[in-house]
């Protein structure tokens, strides 16, 4: 008999259910959320598992390796799918979400999560990181303008180095503004320098990565779209097309159709964020800026003159993502050159009048008659 387990993941401990075939629950455990302790769990059960399900979530790509590197059949499980599979329940548990994972494996009705690889991961962690600096450091120096403007002193536009010292200026002779920037100041300093640390190793890691190197051809793709795109695709190979990708990432309009309904909406705004916004602000960087010979602009200005500037900078996200994953199959730089140069006329058949001749030919046939000798007609 196939014998099929749910593993409702939490911080300490893992709700783990078991059922056979037929569905029927064999057994149900508490177990430490540790990769040792889950697979001890099972080693004692003594029968075969046939699939275990585990939900996508901040443990479970630790706990899927570490499974998977111990013989266990796990799958990961989208957390989208398997929130609205468990709509219908009325009581909300740990352990009623681990039967109802069970079930999915035993009636196959799941949809399997790519678990990233741990260069994929580390390249996340360290852009996870860099943004969090940079959001941090933007809350700060925005806190300190807006307590200045309330004394109508304007900081007005500085370079990251030449804040602080333009804060002191401004606040000099006034103590209680001196002590504020002081204590304010002193949080900024090292967090400009950590963020400045994070920012560089970033620029290291693309001039490293050579897939990275191979996006940065693209125009509009820098290091951080470039890592950010790669981190996520991890494995080009498991999209079996490149249409898919769009989709993958949300960038796709939704789709409802019922009977004599048919609404097409906006994006469905589903999967990485962040890749989502690092494409946006790359296809931004397209419009904006100037790219010569690119056919890539010149398709993305047309569809803004006719629908709008937003909703071609969204299209252009979906179709570089189509083709930054095409880049990574096929290994081929992005040849700016090539993609804006126009097609070469044929060469001309001498058996079919070119168009010059004929040009000449009815401008002779319109023309006033030549004067004759002497000046008369």
């Amino acid at each position: 008999m196939e014998y099929y387990a749910g593993i409702d993941v939490s911080l300490e401990w893992s709700s783990v259910c078991l059922i056979d075939g037929g569905g029927k629950i064999v057994r149900e455990d508490k177990v430490a959320s540790e990769p040792a302790s889950l697979i001890a769990w099972f080693a004692k059960l003594g029968v075969e598992v046939t699939r275990i399900g585990l939900e996508a979530g901040p443990l479970s790509q630790w706990l899927y390796a570490a499974m998977r590197a111990g013989g266990l059949a796990v799958e990961l499980l989208e957390t989208r799918h398997v929130h609205d599979a468990f709509k219908a329940m009325p009581v909300k548990s740990d352990r009623n979400d681990a039967r109802g994972i069970a079930q999915l494996m035993r009636l196959g009705w799941f949809r399997p999560v790519h678990c990233k690889s741990l260069a994929a991961q580390d390249v996340r962690a360290v852009l996870t990181a860099r943004k969090l600096l940079q959001a941090k450091l933007h809350d700060v120096e925005m806190s300190l303008r807006g307590i200045l403007r309330g004394f109508g002193l304007k900081v007005g536009p500085t370079t990251p180095k030449r804040f602080a010292l333009r804060i002191r200026e401004l606040v000099a002779g006034h103590p209680t503004l001196e002590a504020i920037a002081a204590a304010v100041l002193t949080v900024h300093v090292p967090l400009l320098a950590a963020f400045i640390a994070l920012d560089r190793r970033v620029g290291a890691m693309a001039r490293a990565d050579a897939r990275a190197r191979l996006l940065m051809s693209a125009p509009g793709v820098g290091s951080i779209v470039a890592l950010t795109f790669v981190a996520a695709i991890d494995d080009p190979a498991r999209f079996t097309s490149s249409k898919q990708v769009g989709a993958h990432f949300g960038l796709t309009p939704r789709k409802y159709q019922s009977g004599e309904t048919d609404v097409d909406g906006r994006i469905s705004r589903i999967g990485d964020g962040s890749v989502r916004t690092a494409l946006y602000e790359a296809a931004n960087v397209i419009l904006t800026k100037p790219v010569k010979g690119s056919a890539l602009k010149s398709w993305a200005m047309r569809l803004a003159r006719r629908a709008g500037p937003k909703k071609a900078k969204v299209a252009l996200a979906r179709k570089l993502a189509v083709i930054l994953h095409r880049m990574l199959c096929d290994g081929t730089r992005f040849r700016l050159a090539e993609t804006g140069k126009r097609a070469e006329r044929p060469a001309p058949r001498p058996d079919r009048p070119q168009p010059g001749a004929m040009l000449a030919a009815v401008k002779a046939a319109h023309a006033p008659p030549a004067a004759v000798a002497g000046g008369q007609p």
